[in-house]
């Protein structure tokens, strides 16, 4: 059983190299690490129910605080008693700060020291966030983990570009930690600059100058070539502070989770199960379906036979085929149910992995197959 921590407490409890099983103590329950935090963008995860995504082992479920606020808005959220109600999910929330999302905006948007001037994605009309706004978006939404406003840089940057917003992500760094009141959530800072192992640590020296109960790597998954995100981690995550939880952010295949587990990563979240799933591509420790192949069309199988989840103990590879090419939302659903399933549970075989000192082998095990996986 483990121990009773104190709110925003984590706990190291077993580590094997640089990977690490933990907990860390939150308003809305213990979190166990490594851990895989499911997308709920608009305050779902798409097609799939709270006692769905709980029967399948999510821990956590993450809101996003720019389509929240442009829509219901975070007033209306906190009047009906905050997120956890307004989406029926007990368990802890972790809200993005709305900087990835303005990013993503490019030609709608504004930046100045302030904060970003953009234009909705909805209708047109402006909007403007600062470190500031963006607390107050997430305090209202009533966010167990709120994560401080930053500078998503595209990629490639050039040197100047890397210097300017990692210096304007530490400014607003400071500025979201001074804005940032609510009690029972905990701030995570966001250490960004680019691909280069100087500026990172630099980034990181300034971030982590900042007491915080946790802190993140940003700026991955923005278009770079995936292998310089995996060369990069052992160098950078050692470094990081080893008495607080580590999130690489929007990462990533099952190969990228192990990888960065090794290199010493806690916390993930990632759209790619879920987005697949509905395109047809699902996960299996025997390999990577692409469930509308004509070879499954009268097989009788289960999609994976080493898998407990819902779908694969009630339905063949055959009548997901069905489903998926016939366009019927059954098959979202089934598709989804299974995907999330299968990354919950290589998290928590990975803590398992770690706690009884099998994780090498389990890891190598795994990218053998995972590697195969991405070769689909």
């Amino acid at each position: 059983m483990t121990p009773s921590l104190k709110l925003g407490e984590f706990k190291v409890h077993t580590q094997s190299g640089q990977a690490r099983r933990g907990t860390l103590q939150t308003a809305h329950g213990i979190i166990q690490t490594p851990v895989f935090m499911a997308v709920g963008t608009k305050a779902t995860v798409k097609a799939m129910t709270p006692e769905e995504l709980f029967s399948c082992g999510t821990q956590v479920v993450l809101g996003n605080t720019y389509h929240l606020h442009l829509r219901p808005g975070e007033k209306v959220i906190q009047n009906l008693g905050g997120l956890h109600q307004f989406m029926g999910w007990h368990g802890p929330i972790l809200t993005d700060s709305g900087g990835f999302q303005v990013f993503s905006l490019s030609g709608l948007r504004k930046m100045s020291e302030e904060g970003v001037e953009f234009r909705s994605h909805l209708d047109g009309s402006k909007y403007f966030i600062s470190p500031e706004k963006s607390m107050e978006i997430q305090m209202a939404l009533g966010s167990d983990i709120i994560m401080a406003f930053d500078e998503c840089l595209k990629y490639p940057a050039t040197n100047e570009e890397i210097v300017r917003s990692m210096d304007l992500t530490y400014r607003w760094l400071l500025r979201s930690k001074e804005a940032m009141i609510r009690p029972e959530s905990l701030l995570f800072g966001i250490v960004q600059g680019g691909l280069s192992r100087e500026h990172r640590l630099r980034s990181m020296e300034q971030v982590t100058s900042v007491e915080l109960p946790g802190y993140a790597l940003g700026g991955f998954s923005v278009g770079e070539p995936i292998h310089l995100m995996h060369e990069l981690l052992p160098e950078i995550v050692p470094h990081m502070p080893a008495a607080k939880p580590r999130y690489l952010m929007g990462v990533g295949t099952p190969m990228d989770l192990l990888l960065a587990i090794d290199a010493g990563i806690d916390m993930f979240d990632c759209v790619i199960p879920t987005r697949v799933a509905r395109n047809g591509t699902l996960y299996t420790w025997r390999g990577k379906v692409s469930i509308k192949r004509n070879e499954f069309k009268e097989d009788p199988s289960p999609l994976d036979p080493e898998c407990d989840c819902y779908t694969c103990a009630n339905y063949s590879r055959a009548y997901l085929r069905h489903l998926f090419l016939s366009g019927e939302i059954l098959g979202s659903r089934l598709n989804t149910l299974h995907n999330l399933h299968f990354y919950m549970k290589l998290m928590e075989r990975s803590r398992a992995a770690i706690a009884d000192g099998s994780w090498p082998t389990f890891r190598d095990d795994c990218l053998t197959r995972f590697i195969k996986q991405e070769k689909v």
